[in-house]
């Protein structure tokens, strides 16, 4: 059987999905967002209706053959399912039943390829089975092993069937509701743990509890907590969170702070940006650099479009750079990506790119329209930098491709045409490139590795299940890096599935040369566990957190057993603070775990939540 040029091999694109909105729509001018998010409510509603189990088989591709051939037997044997690239639907999907709220897209105004990021609270989107999930936080987090591709700007939550701001921000959580420990245990304390304001201004607050009065044995202590600045009322981003081997920094509504990793004590002042953050690195660079988007101004008219690069060894303000807007319809709006690959800071505007020098913020190059119609609306970096493209809206060529850049010209060292409907919707890895597509008219997805400096298609994922990182929360419509419980390692992908109630979720390993799986782990306690990295031979996780018991951080070693081995099992004592990080960063490093939120709610009664770090 031939292939269509340009196209993967056999196999792959297949698992029926929930719908999502095509990638290109014909440019038209972008709506202005709304600079104030409309208030949340205090209280959270009942999350959406359950979507009804899959049907067997569900979830990975059923056939082989290029995408509109007619229906023949799959590699498991069975006929008359839909196959890669959106083959004809033989029977409807477990999620073919129209939506119960509105779609991933449905609540959005419309913008140059029909989507315009609206800066505020995201959109709690349909369930994906085998998708990226929204984020989950624990035992009473209404979106608890929800799945859903959040590839969506987001928009005011209010918008949403359940509209869960306290769920997703903590918020209503004052000094009241924070735990005290049981003093009537048998107390182990190890040092107090002052809840610090936050503001850089001393090392904490005199007649606070001690967080780890109470502590039992072989639970982790918590070396320090921070409360939030004060958010105005319409929420506030908290965007990034880096951790180097002397301080934790995060960016929270205008400030960029630091904590010196062990006792919290601030690194250096507080750093104050003159308006709202809008975007922060997705990670630091190599000499430990980190770049802050925000806002020029408090007008409607105001635009994310200054960048300033801070040096997080000093805490010094280093260059700071306004991004000129693009040509027609192509500017940046309420949020711009940022990313390093090597030596090149990426800007990413709605339909372009600037790759700017990390040592002076000069100009390098900029990736902008090219070939039929290709406009580039997404970045992804590290130790490699892609850009995903829309391309030929509203024709017949219309697609999205993804290409790898070269971080010091922008060229493109090859380019990945996917075929008519399919969107780029994350980027699991870089290195290998694992990215994940999703496509509305078939209602499918397929996670697809492309072999190292090549665009030939390496493996495409053919394992029946529902996988549910969590992703999303993002000011950006296309956030390619946003996903927590995603790691690949040179020949393996590591994803967890999707948690029912009161049953444990595992973490799959998929062997990046078949697609297939070669094991599989099961979570140690009846909360979601999340693959955050590869380390030394092993897995490394993160259990959630419930209500009265604390999260975990657990091995699972990559040969032999995959029985996970607890590193940290931290204190019950504060399982509420940690359980209420709903939107979250969380990172493991070097025997310490940092937890933070990533939105501020501003109106919440008391002080809200920023970061919370463990260790033993």
């Amino acid at each position: 059987m031939t292939q269509p040029p340009n196209q993967p091999p056999q196999g792959g694109f297949g698992a029926p999905q929930d719908p999502q909105q095509p990638p290109g729509q014909p440019p038209q001018p972008p709506a202005q967002p709304p600079q104030t998010p409309a208030q949340p409510p205090q209280t959270p509603a009942q999350p959406p209706q359950t979507p009804p189990a899959p049907q067997p088989g569900y979830g990975y591709p059923q056939q082989p053959g290029p995408y509109g051939q007619p229906p023949q037997s799959g590699p498991y044997g069975q006929p008359q399912q839909p196959g890669p690239y959106g083959q004809p639907q033989q029977q409807p999907g477990p999620y073919g039943q129209p939506p119960q709220q509105p779609g991933p897209y449905g609540a959005q105004q419309p913008g140059p390829y029909g989507q315009q990021p609206q800066y505020g609270y995201p959109q709690q989107q349909p369930p994906f089975p085998g998708g990226p999930a929204a984020p989950g936080g624990g035992g009473k987090n209404p979106f608890k092993g929800r799945t859903g591709i959040i590839v969506a700007a987001a928009v005011a939550v209010v918008v949403i069937a359940g509209g869960v701001v306290w769920a997703v921000v903590g918020g209503g959580d004052d000094k009241k509701k924070d735990p005290v420990a049981d003093k009537s245990q048998d107390p182990k304390p190890t040092g107090s743990a002052p809840v610090d304001p936050g503001d850089g201004s001393g090392d904490g607050r005199d007649g606070k509890e001690d967080l780890n009065a109470g502590r039992q044995a072989g639970e982790s202590k918590v070396l320090w907590y921070k409360t939030a600045p004060k958010a105005p009322g319409d929420g506030a981003e908290a965007p990034g969170m880096w951790v180097t081997d002397t301080l934790a920094a995060k960016a929270v509504y205008n400030e960029l702070v630091a904590y010196n990793i062990s006792d919290g004590k601030p690194s250096w002042p507080t750093i104050t940006l003159p308006h709202k953050i809008c975007g922060a690195s997705v990670q630091k660079s190599d000499d430990d650099k980190v770049a802050i988007a925000y806002m020029s101004g408090v007008t409607d008219r105001a635009k994310c479009n200054q960048v300033q690069q801070i040096d997080l060894k000093t805490g010094k303000k280093d260059w700071e750079k306004k991004i000129p807007e693009g040509d027609l319809f192509d500017g940046t709006g309420t949020g711009v990506e940022l990313t390093y690959a090597g030596s090149t800071l990426m800007v990413g505007r709605q339909m372009s790119g600037l790759g700017l020098s990390v040592s002076d913020g000069k100009q390098l190059f900029e990736k902008k329209k090219y070939g039929a119609a290709c406009f580039p609306g997404a970045f992804a970096g590290g130790e490699r930098l892609l850009a995903v493209s829309s391309c030929g809206a509203s024709t017949d060529k219309e697609h999205d491709e993804i290409q790898e850049l070269d971080p010091a010209t922008g060229k493109a060292k090859w380019t990945k045409p996917f075929p008519k409907g399919w969107k780029v919707a994350r980027a699991y890895s870089v290195s290998p490139v694992v990215v994940y597509l999703t496509n509305e008219d078939k209602k499918q997805w397929n996670i697809t590795t492309l072999k190292n400096g090549s665009s030939a298609v390496r493996s495409e994922v053919s394992v029946d299940e529902d996988f549910a990182p969590e992703c999303g929360w993002a000011i950006l419509d296309r956030d390619l890096q946003g996903c927590t419980g995603v790691a690949a390692d040179t020949n393996t992908l590591y994803l967890p599935t999707k948690a029912t109630s009161g049953t444990a979720n595992e973490v799959v390993a998929i062997s990046l040369e078949t697609g297939k799986e070669r094991w599989r782990a099961k979570s140690p306690v009846a909360q979601n566990m999340l693959p955050l990295k590869t380390s030394g031979g092993a897995v490394i996780a993160y259990v959630n957190a419930s209500y009265d018991a604390g999260g975990r951080v657990v091995s699972i070693a990559t040969a032999g057993s995959h029985t996970p081995k607890t590193l940290l099992q931290n204190p019950a004592g504060t399982a509420q603070i940690e359980n209420g990080f709903y939107s979250k960063a969380i990172d493991y490093v070097d025997g310490r775990f940092y937890i933070s939120t990533t939105r501020l709610s501003g109106t919440a009664k008391g002080e809200e939540k920023l970061m919370l770090a463990y260790g033993k």
